[in-house]
């Protein structure tokens, strides 16, 4: 059976979740730690891919060419912009990925890859730029779940960046260029890296921060990592049973 891959920045998103595998086996791969296990009968990898859109594609183009997984969950923690209405600790699905920095930066602005004409993907006849899909069954899934027992699963874009929004004023210029209602720095990566591979990625984030003045001190990473990993444990012990 083809297993299930999820895939986190920091070893923190994933440690619940590693803990739950049962007899497993760990192991390294070109710096990445691999898990090898299962959860709900389902076999399931976990990787720790690092922090940033090259880590993020390498593990995740690492683990489609070693495990030919059925599907790829991206997880871990996210900021949520102003005029979300998200808060610390909310759950949310990305229901799609923007590079949300890539592009130029020209004489009137910032201009994207659709200006520059440089596609991130040309897959069966379409071309993608910055926005890459996030709309799959296993979303759907994800959303009749969370209905079914009662958790609140917010729904909307992720932009993934290279630099991270440190003040209101950025997020905000981010959130209303791409329509975005949270910040990530690997979502995308993973994301791209999974179209042009045709396997199916799921997106689900805890918000550990509100993107406005920097301040380590109103952030709480722990709280968004534990509702993350126990929302996707749901996920898959409800598939696999």
């Amino acid at each position: 059976m083809k297993p299930v891959i999820i895939i986190a920045a920091v070893p923190q998103e994933l440690n619940q979740l590693e803990e739950a595998l049962g007899s497993s086996r760990r192991l390294s791969i070109l710096g990445h730690t691999i898990v090898e296990g299962g959860i709900g009968g389902l076999p399931v990898v976990t990787c720790v891919g690092g922090v940033g859109k090259v880590n993020a594609a390498a593990a995740t183009a690492l683990m489609i060419e070693r495990y030919h997984p059925r599907l790829i969950i991206n997880t871990g923690c996210a900021g949520a912009y102003g005029g979300s209405n998200l808060a610390v600790g909310d759950l949310v699905l990305a229901t799609g990925e923007v590079l949300a920095d890539e592009g130029v930066l020209v004489g009137d602005g910032w201009r994207d890859l659709q200006y520059m004409k440089l596609p991130s993907v040309r897959q069966e006849g379409e071309v993608f730029y910055n926005v890459l899909p996030l709309c799959g069954a296993a979303a759907e899934r994800a959303v009749e779940l969370a209905g079914r027992n009662g958790v609140t699963l917010q729904r909307g874009i992720s932009a993934t960046v290279s630099t991270c929004s440190g003040t209101t004023e950025y997020g905000a210029e981010l959130s209303r260029r791409w329509n975005a209602v949270t910040e990530n720095m690997e979502g995308a990566a993973v994301a791209q890296v999974c179209l042009r591979a045709g396997v199916e990625c799921l997106e689900i984030r805890g918000i550990s921060n509100l993107v406005e003045e920097r301040d380590l001190n109103k952030w709480d990473f722990g709280r968004a990592v534990a509702v993350a990993q126990r929302f996707v444990l749901l996920y898959l012990h409800q598939w696999g049973g």
